[in-house]
């Protein structure tokens, strides 16, 4: 394994990969994970997680909720609360809901993000979004965003299996009738990273998210970057 470093940017050419296939500007199609990628909402995510489980009798920590982000939300409060019953999962599930709709005005994208996509899009990319998120909830934030428009798919944790499942992938790869050596795959989450590997598509991990920058490492993404602005230097430059 070789490794390159630049300002922000850790480039990593796996051993069954040759250096050509991770070439970002022969990529056609860019897929992202949404929260802790694209907005910067991990704050609300662990605010709301904590007000949701202690209104029904149930603690937990920061780290472990930062964890459990990219799962589907089912998944994670199992993680979370394995001693609740399902009628209280499902209680924390609403409470979790209330809480986050009635705060996501404070969710916005990360700095760079926008001007990344316009980039993006003016060089005839196709552009895709991978979510833990039920679809109600991205279509929320993407509304509150303006930046439907940028997206020619978006698929969710609540129409495929649950991250590191390459299910929703696997949808968007059929929709844009692209390869998976055409894609590349951004999230901040240990399953994110996981779900690309399981396709051999070129990932790029994210150290501003939810996972630290060792736990990243460990999954071996194909690039890994510090910094929103670091992001956008890789994919549009």
């Amino acid at each position: 394994m070789s490794e390159q470093s630049t300002t922000g940017i850790s480039v990593t050419a796996n051993s069954c990969q040759s250096a050509d296939s991770h070439q970002l500007a022969n990529k056609t199609l860019i897929i992202f994970d949404w929260d802790g990628t694209l907005m910067d909402s991990i704050g609300l995510i662990v605010a709301s997680m904590h007000v949701a489980g202690e209104a029904h009798g149930f603690q937990t920590t920061d780290k472990a909720v930062q964890d459990i982000i990219g799962l589907s939300l089912m998944n994670g409060i199992d993680i979370l609360y394995p001693l609740a019953s399902e009628a209280q999962k499902l209680a924390i599930q609403q409470s979790y809901a209330e809480y986050y709709i009635a705060n996501s005005h404070s969710t916005p994208l990360f700095e760079p993000t926008e001007a990344m996509l316009q980039t993006l899009h003016t060089q005839g990319k196709q552009l895709a979004v991978a979510t833990g998120k039920k679809r109600k909830g991205l279509n929320r934030v993407l509304d509150a965003s303006k930046s439907h428009h940028y997206f020619v798919m978006t698929r969710c944790a609540d129409e495929a299996g649950s991250k590191p499942d390459p299910q929703m992938l696997h949808d968007i790869l059929e929709h844009t009738q692209q390869k998976i050596s055409d894609a590349v795959f951004i999230g901040d989450s240990i399953y994110d990273i996981q779900m690309a590997t399981q396709l051999g598509m070129t990932s790029i991990a994210v150290d501003y998210g939810t996972a630290s920058s060792a736990e990243l490492a460990a999954q071996q993404p194909t690039y890994q970057v510090d910094t929103p602005q670091a992001l956008a230097d890789l994919l549009c430059g």
